[in-house]
């Protein structure tokens, strides 16, 4: 299997570094390594869903204005 670094998993999903490494620290990321200091995350593996967003949320535009 091959690996890429957090900081190119970044790069790939658009988020920050950080981010990635919390990601792996969370076990949100199936079959992760951790070497060293380094994680190591499979390439193929796809970018979590951010668990910080609500699905039931409603957008600007269909809230219900009432004046």
């Amino acid at each position: 299997m091959e690996y890429m670094s957090a900081p190119e998993a970044a790069k790939k999903w658009g988020i920050s570094e950080r981010r990635a490494q919390k990601l792996c620290e969370e076990n949100r990321i199936p079959g992760v390594l951790k070497l060293g200091y380094m994680w190591l995350i499979p390439k193929d593996a796809e970018k979590p869903i951010d668990g910080r967003l609500k699905e039931w949320r409603k957008t600007r535009d269909e809230q219900d204005f009432n004046y």
